[in-house]
């Protein structure tokens, strides 16, 4: 009785078409997995930056209410000052040309130091003969009022830290939009290791390999901190 020895060949040969689906399969499943490692990365790096953004904002905000607030200030105070400059001045000028001198060196005493340099200026233009002088040292260039020039540096600065706020914001809002594109990427990715039909998983890991380019390039153009 003869003995017949049957040889089969191993699977991994008589499948070869199995074998090149497969390792298909696998190249997709590593580069569905490399999209979202990498949107990933690109939802952290964009939630980062977008609360460093939102944090300048509100710094920037609170910066310029502050300013404004001091510059209110400033500005009630050198509106004060400038009243009484005013009050002292006519009240000089008053008893000056009653020529009551006693009084009118009073009046002088009384005179601000910063309101000096513009007194003594209006007076070297012999104002009491000369009727081209000016009618008030309020009026000559030497008059300053420190509090009024303050309170405009205030509002100046109030101004530009609430400009920087407002471009605070639009950053915060880019960073906010481009995780939306990652977000998306991360879906792409995702769904595509449920479709059977290669067709499909290849159109829509594109999809997501497209809009990761995008997402990445927006983040590109926007200024970090």
């Amino acid at each position: 009785m003869s003995e017949h020895v049957h040889v089969h060949p191993p699977h991994e040969l008589t499948e070869s078409h199995g074998e090149s689906t497969t390792r298909s399969e696998r190249v997709l499943e590593l580069f569905a997995t490399i999209l979202l490692s990498l949107a990933t990365l690109g939802i952290a790096w964009s939630g980062y930056q977008a609360a460093r953004w939102n944090g300048r904002q509100a710094r920037d905000y609170a910066q310029s209410n502050t300013a404004r607030s001091l510059a209110n200030r400033a500005a009630t105070t050198g509106a004060q000052n400038r009243t009484q400059d005013l009050l002292n001045f006519n009240r000089w000028l008053e008893v000056k040309t009653e020529g009551d001198q006693q009084l009118a060196d009073l009046y002088q005493r009384r005179f601000r130091p910063e309101f000096l340099p513009a007194f003594e200026a209006w007076l070297a233009e012999d104002p009491l003969n000369n009727p081209a002088a000016e009618a008030s040292p309020l009026r000559v260039p030497q008059y300053h009022v420190a509090e009024l020039e303050k309170a405009d540096r205030l509002e100046r600065e109030g101004t530009q830290h609430f400009e920087n706020g407002k471009e605070a914001t639009e950053r915060t809002d880019s960073y906010v939009f481009t995780s939306v594109f990652f977000a998306s990427v991360l879906f792409f990715a995702g769904i595509s290791m449920r479709f059977v039909w290669r067709k499909m998983r290849i159109t829509v890991l594109v999809l997501g390999t497209l809009t990761l380019i995008y997402g990445a390039l927006q983040v590109a153009t926007l200024p970090a901190l």
